[in-house]
């Protein structure tokens, strides 16, 4: 079940940035530095898109709601990325499960928004990838 999953956030919801403060803060049981594997980063512009890709990562933080916040902070952020469910043709996002990294190299499985199979496509074609997987250093 989803209850208890941490969330692997490498965008506008990474602390300091405009979601974290509207969604996440003083909602969270923790947050700690993550790297995704096996996904690029792209330019939304103002935003970023991971997309699946072997051999590379992308930077962000591993966020654990606090238990009181998961169920209706998920349903926010669900909003907020306009995913509405598996396989749904009007994501713009999947909500997806992965393994994140910690500095430490322990791996957990945490949900990670990537674009949706059709933006994807269009992104790897023509956007913009973000050097390094970084949003913060764009």
């Amino acid at each position: 079940m989803s209850a208890g999953l941490p969330l692997f956030v490498y965008g506008t919801l990474r602390p300091g940035e405009v979601n974290h403060d509207l969604f996440l803060r003083g909602r969270t049981a923790a947050e700690e530095p993550a790297r995704l594997p096996g996904a690029l980063l792209y330019d939304g512009p103002g935003f970023p898109y991971a997309v699946p890709h072997t051999g590379s990562e992308i930077v962000g933080e591993l966020v654990t709601p606090a238990p009181e916040a998961y169920e209706s902070l998920l349903a926010e952020l669900d909003r907020l990325e306009e995913y509405y469910g598996p396989d749904r043709p009007l994501n713009v996002y999947d909500r997806v499960r992965r393994e994140a990294v910690r500095p430490d190299g322990t791996r957990t499985t945490a949900w990670v928004y990537l674009a949706a199979p059709l933006l994807a496509r269009r992104l790897r074609a023509t956007g913009v990838e973000i050097p390094g997987g970084d949003w913060l250093k764009r």
